[in-house]
């Protein structure tokens, strides 16, 4: 299918009006709404917004009425917009526009927060309720369901899948805060899982998580006991240091990879075989930090088909080095697809937005999307469309 796409949420789209929305959206050149299904919290500034200029979403909870047999334990919470309107029902009834669905998998608080032995567990056994864990079984069944529950419900053209592993201790929750400077060799052991699932499957695999957990615990402890800072080129060194030093390290984030792999997996087996499967591998930038999350880009590729990358970086020269290394990794396994943001703070100019399509475009990528209607102003749409028209003119 052809994919090119606005990302977009419910309530931006209620308030237009499912009808005119995606005649906009059709007006643009593009052809496809990927609306967000189950998405998280936040605090979002609107350009468009017609009934308020900043949004609450209601944290953790689905935009589509879901089928409770398909989920196990964790069973997802709709959201109030559903007891009197479907917005993704009437996209898809649309012929405007096909329906794209952005499901946001292991990121939810509010799930979390009741299911707390199903989250990832640092090395002092303290719950980040933000994060299901995708080694835990009962998290792993609600991700499945979820993707098969809208796929056979409704009449959608492909998924995405969002935060399908292990999220950086640095994203994922409401005012996070601390009174010692961040680092990169700090965050990633406080990032890592030691639940009660890793350490079965990694022992499984050969690793010993427990004595790597007393070890990431004591380094941890010690070092919040000095008055010291590391500067980042400092702590980076660190890091790579302990990943080439500890093979228990090492072997634990290969292993990671192969647990978001296989969920990846079996959500593809799971759902229709007309289905298009795209994961959007990481929250880092650039995307080749998306092994610390558990996603290998070429395994993900092999397994759902499809890796939709945000390239959400300020410049197209960066665009371009980062869509190199994506390539790179690759090597041809899978489709590509590039998700841009023409705003703040990535490409700020028409000129931008329209180097950035055809830098994508000229290295094969003609599956791109844009993010997101409801945080743009009408002179960032406006370049979406320019930038349409010259790859319909490359094309």
């Amino acid at each position: 299918m052809s994919y090119r796409a606005i990302y977009t949420y419910a309530w931006d789209i209620a308030e237009e009006g499912v009808h005119v929305f995606a005649e906009r959206v059709r007006n643009l050149g593009l052809d496809t709404v990927t609306l967000a299904g189950s998405y998280h919290a936040g605090k979002f500034l609107r350009p468009q917004g017609r009934s308020g200029k900043v949004y609450f979403p209601e944290d953790g909870t689905v935009y589509f009425k879901n089928d409770p047999t398909h989920y196990g334990a964790i069973k997802p919470v709709p959201n109030s917009m559903l007891a009197h309107r479907d917005v993704l029902r009437e996209l898809t009834d649309n012929q405007n526009a096909q329906t794209n669905v952005w499901l946001v998998l292991l990121h939810n608080t509010l799930l979390g927060s009741r299911h707390p032995e199903a989250t990832v567990t640092n090395a002092f056994g303290d719950h980040y309720i933000y994060n299901l864990c995708p080694s835990a079984p009962a998290a792993r069944d609600y991700a499945i369901g979820l993707a098969r529950d809208v796929t056979e419900n409704y009449a959608v053209a492909g998924i995405s899948l969002e935060t399908p592993g292990f999220l950086p201790y640095t994203h994922g929750f409401h005012h996070e805060f601390a009174l010692n400077a961040p680092n990169r060799w700090l965050d990633c052991l406080l990032g890592l899982c030691f639940c009660d699932h890793c350490l079965h499957g990694a022992a499984q695999a050969g690793i010993d998580a427990k004595r790597l957990r007393a070890q990431v615990a004591k380094d941890i402890g010690a070092f919040l006991e000095t008055d010291l800072d590391f500067p980042p080129d400092m702590a980076e060194a660190f890091w790579i240091a302990d990943m080439r030093s500890n093979g228990d390290l090492k072997s634990l984030l290969d292993w990671r990879c192969t647990v978001v792999t296989s969920l990846v997996g079996e959500i593809r087996k799971s759902v229709r075989r007309d289905v298009d499967v795209a994961v959007i591998p990481s929250v880092a930038r650039p995307t080749s930090g998306a092994w610390y999350e558990g996603s290998d880009l070429a395994a993900l590729a092999e397994s759902a088909g499809i890796v939709e990358a945000c390239f959400y970086e300020p410049g197209v020269d960066r665009i371009r080095a980062d869509l190199f290394d994506v390539k790179r990794r690759l090597d041809g396994r899978g489709r590509l697809r590039g998700i841009l943001r023409p705003a703040y703070p990535d490409l700020t100019k028409r000129s931008e937005i329209v180097a950035a399509v055809r830098a994508l475009a000229e290295n094969g990528v003609n599956e791109i999307a844009f993010y997101n209607w409801g945080h743009l102003r009408s002179a960032n749409i406006a370049w979406i469309g320019e930038a349409i028209r010259l790859l319909d003119r490359c094309s």
